[in-house]
């Protein structure tokens, strides 16, 4: 670090002494309606002199001779744009474009559209950016039905997304699981909100809060290396240039249950002070009142070849989600050579979930004498989820999950040759869940038909007769969880000019990165047995029933009755008269930990081009990980024998270069090798151990787990058309090296687990054997694939109406082989993919668009895939495919106020998981379709 800082110093030194032999060129790019145009190619001549304008459409030439010249931008679906530059050595000129929309087609001037804008916009970035991304503008946001960033993010090429009710909440990239993907908010790390992991809730940050979305599925040395799939960057709204006022009402209805939804946004952006200071400040909410249909099944194959459901559930899911979300961004000009910004966004999702589960549970066989199952035996449990009944709560179980950052940036031009900037970023996360309630009831000794169906379809069938006084209470529970993360950031870099060949441009960029990481979890858990009120059985209880009418699995899944949500709410649970409290650390003891962690980098990168058509990236990245983590010790579930703290370091060296050949205007080749990491989840790192004597089971976390290393190549071949679109292919390999997966060692002994634990010398009885559940690190895995992707306006085609069509479509191929992954008996399995990888991923969308109206109909297909890997094929979990089909259309009644409307999930597509194979159904959700409709006011001057 040191002698980055040194060779800092030096070159501003350097640029100091030079500063009267060449000047400054700054500017910006923007359109007729003032809006910036990022990603546009500038170019002085003579000479091979250019660069590109930045998110914010803002450019710079460093080290420019002294001299007349002619300067040209180019935008695809915009006029050249051309002008005279005269550079004066020792000072700076200022000059700003602006570029016309209109393209000429044949003999017809075809005006851009308001979805064509956007994708000009996209198209562009993506195409001068240096390395192989995937870029999506707020526009075309905006013309897809999604309200979360998440369904905007899961039409790019090589991306899917896993759903939680009915949201795309976890990003897969390229069939690479969320685990070795990052989500970052204007270049810093978005800490994660759940508390066992490092994935970004995607469904927590609305769609319309975002300005673009930049996919890095490739790495330059300046970027943070813990993405081997790839790097999520969301980039929210920068001041405008001029005054802009927007804001979107809608509403709708949620078919599941009935119910409506309604959402609403503003922006209002301006400059002030002769243009030096601009303010631009917008907030979202988002409500929606719906739910869940779903059915659950554990699988279970008994020594005599019978495959049986050993556990079923019919669960009814009653929600409503609130999220809100507010944002600010601030820049000041002090001069044409420094400024300084400053950006702000806090996001809140309340999440109010009651759930009604029926439980079939300890199914046991009943057998012949030819071991032949004749019928089953166990027990019915109906639970109600919930929590106290106050006006925050409402009887429900809430989850609170906020997401905050906060960064100060400044851009200076140290004389004519160094470029520095600087960045100091605060972000965290939360999630709280209080007084979240539980109350069950059983019955006992339930017999059980021996025909439950078709498979893909199950159903227990109880045959004995039961009535509400025959189901007695269980427990009654009460548990606050929560969870923080945050993280302090700091970084500087530097820019100068340095080429090894005469006249072609090169620039050296250094710099240096710390992030401070604090992780805790700090949950409670407390059951409460009655002795002064009388709730012996469920008839004693206020009820709720609920029958399988309109069910969406079907009609055959009643659940039937419970203890209602206001029932559950009420109870006084803190009057001793009443209950009796019992703390209960087996449920929440092991879980709760500490967990810091400090990571510093630095980097050099080398730009260099060869000639006007060939280009370079090289350059190295070092990350070192500094952790700490507490966990606690656990004997028999709930006695705490202490805490264990553990630290480690360890140095990831991280090289990578990057190629871009341009052999014709428009068509553009890259190839990259590179290299990236991804460290543990939170949780698995955790040195926690508890050990159930009653179940000889230990679970354990791994505070030895090494970060997953990847060596990734990539080819990619992308054609610009003139007329806005592209069309592309390419091809990836990555070799993951310490990859995690879930182990499971069913005779560990006694001799053995003190030599892992020595923490817990006496912990398990002598003479047993015990089964250990713990995160390891595989050996290798393999991941390779390829992508074509297609955006196209059918201008080519006859007559006004038929130009209108656009199409947009891309497919993805992922294939991936693991080695060193063992089974509960400890012998090596084959042919196993890694976990998350889907084998194919389809995008495509039909529009149509005129100067007032729009419309498209969107679909999203992703194959079936390996989830979670168990003790052997047979439970194995995987993700089953998903179709979804979505449809809007929007008119323009005015120049600036749109009326629109969204149909959402058409298909019905449930969420699904199997249980080893794909007619086995583990879980099978449903939220059915959504509708939404709402005006959009959008005036910038």
């Amino acid at each position: 670090m040191k002698k980055i800082l040194l060779f800092a110093m030096l070159m501003t030194f350097m640029s100091a002494l030079s500063y009267a032999q060449s000047g400054l060129l700054t500017g910006q790019v923007t359109d007729g309606q003032k809006l910036s145009l990022p990603g546009a190619i500038i170019k002085l001549s003579p000479g091979n002199i250019h660069t590109i304008s930045d998110a914010y459409g803002k450019f710079q030439f460093l080290n420019v001779p002294a001299g007349s010249y002619k300067l040209t931008a180019t935008y695809i679906g915009y006029n050249p744009f051309n002008a005279e530059a005269s550079i004066t050595a020792g000072k700076v000129v200022s000059l700003n474009i602006t570029m016309e929309e209109a393209t000429v087609m044949g003999k017809e001037v075809v005006i851009m559209g308001d979805r064509l804008r956007g994708q000009a916009k996209a198209l562009n970035v993506q195409k001068n950016n240096p390395n192989i991304t995937n870029i999506v503008s707020a526009d075309q946001v905006g013309r897809f039905p999604d309200a979360n960033i998440g369904d905007a993010i899961k039409r790019i090429p090589g991306i899917t997304m896993q759903n939680d009710q009915g949201e795309a909440r976890n990003i897969i990239v390229r069939g690479l699981a969320p685990e070795l993907n990052s989500v970052t908010l204007n270049g810093d790390r978005i800490p994660s909100a759940e508390g066992d992991n490092r994935r970004v809730q995607m469904d927590l940050i609305p769609s319309d809060m975002i300005q673009t979305i930049e996919v890095n599925k490739t790495l330059t040395p300046d970027m943070d290396a813990d993405a081997i799939g790839g790097s999520v960057n969301l980039i929210t709204r920068a001041a405008p240039n001029g005054e802009r006022i927007s804001a979107t009402v809608s509403g709708g209805y949620s078919s599941i249950r009935d119910k409506g939804l309604y959402a609403g946004s503003f922006v209002y952006g301006n400059r002030f002070i002769n243009n030096k200071l601009g303010i631009v400040l917008s907030g979202s909410i988002n409500g929606n009142n719906y739910g869940s249909d779903n059915v659950e099944a554990v699988w279970k194959k008994d020594d005599f070849g019978n495959t049986y459901i050993e556990e079923q559930d019919i669960r009814k899911y009653d929600v409503v989600r609130v999220r809100r979300s507010g944002a600010a961004a601030l820049d000041y000009k002090f001069n044409d050579k420094n400024h300084i910004s400053f950006n702000a966004m806090y996001n809140w999702r309340d999440d109010r979930e009651n759930r009604y589960k029926l439980s079939y549970k300890d199914i046991k066989p009943v057998y012949d004498a030819n071991n032949n199952i004749t019928s089953y035996t166990g027990v019915i449990n109906r639970e109600t989820k919930g929590g106290i009944d106050n006006n925050n709560v409402k009887n429900s179980r809430l989850e609170e999950q906020k997401v905050q950052n906060y960064s100060l940036r400044g851009d200076h031009l140290l004389g004519s040759k160094v470029d520095m900037d600087w960045a100091i970023s605060y972000s965290t996360a939360s999630e709280f869940r209080p007084n979240e309630r539980y109350i069950e009831y059983e019955a006992e000794s339930i017999s059980y038909d021996k025909n439950f169906g078709p498979s893909d379809f199950p159903l227990l069938r109880p045959t004995s007769n039961t009535s509400l006084s025959d189901y007695a209470l269980g427990a009654i529970s009460e548990n606050t969880d929560k969870t923080t993360e945050n993280e302090l950031g700091f970084k500087l870099n530097f820019r100068v000019p340095f080429s090894l060949i005469e006249d072609q441009k090169g620039r050296i960029r250094f710099g240096a990165r710390v992030r401070l990481k604090n992780k805790d979890r700090q949950n409670t858990y407390v059951e409460y047995a009655p002795t002064g009120i009388v709730m012996e059985n469920l008839a004693q209880a206020q009820q709720q029933y609920w029958d399988g009418e309109n069910w969406n699995p079907s009609s055959k899944y009643v659940p039937g009755a419970f203890a209602s949500k206001k029932y559950l709410g009420n109870l006084n649970l803190a009057n001793t008269a009443w209950f009796e409290a019992e703390d209960k650390p087996d449920e929440y003891l092991a879980a709760n930990f500490n967990a810091k962690e400090t990571i510093t980098a630095g980097y050099v990168r080398y730009d260099q081009d060869f000639s006007s058509k060939l280009s370079m990236i090289a350059g190295v990245r070092l990350e070192n990980t500094s952790i700490n983590y507490e966990g606690n010790l656990i004997q028999d579930e709930d006695n705490l024998e202490g805490s264990r703290t553990v630290k480690n370091s360890y140095l990831n060296v991280l090289p990578s270069v990057t190629l871009k050949y341009v052999p014709v205007e428009n068509l553009i080749l890259r190839a990259a090798a590179t290299t990236g990491i991804a460290r543990p989840n939170y949780y698995a790192l955790t040195p926690f151990v508890s050990t159930a004597l009653e179940d000889n089971q230990i679970s354990a976390g791994n505070p030895d787990l090494k970060a997953a290393s990847a060596t990734n190549y990539d080819f990619m071949g992308e054609y610009y058309f003139k007329s806005v679109g592209l069309i592309s292919g390419g091809v990836f390999y990555k070799k993951i090296n310490d990859f995690i997966y879930t182990y499971r060692d069913e005779n560990l002994t006694t001799a053995s687990f003190a030599q892992q634990f020595p923490d817990l010398p006496n912990a398990v009885p002598a003479g047993e054997s015990w089964t250990l559940i713990q995160d390891r690190n595989g050996e290798s895995v393999k991941v390779y694939g390829f992508e074509v992707a297609l955006q196209r306006q059918l201008d080519f085609l006859p007559g006004r109406f038929l130009k209108g069509f656009g199409i947009y479509t891309n497919y993805t191929y992922t294939k991936s082989k693991a080695d060193g992954i063992y089974n509960e008996d400890g012998d090596m399995r084959t042919g196993i993919s890694l976990p998350g990888t889907a084998p194919h991923m389809f995008n495509a969308s039909l529009s149509w668009e005129n100067k007032k109206f729009s419309a498209r109909l969107s679909l999203n297909y992703a194959a079936a895939y390996l989830d979670e890997l168990g003790g052997n094929d047979f439970v194995d979990r995987y993700y089953d495919k998903q179709v979804f089909l979505d449809a809007n259309a929007s008119y323009n009644f005015l120049k600036s106020l749109r009326v629109f409307a969204e149909v959402n999930n058409i298909t019905n597509q449930p969420l699904r998981y199997y249980q080893g194979v794909a007619s086995q159904t583990m879980q099978m959700e449903y939220y059915t379709t959504r509708f939404n409709v709402g005006l959009k006011f959008d005036l910038t001057k």
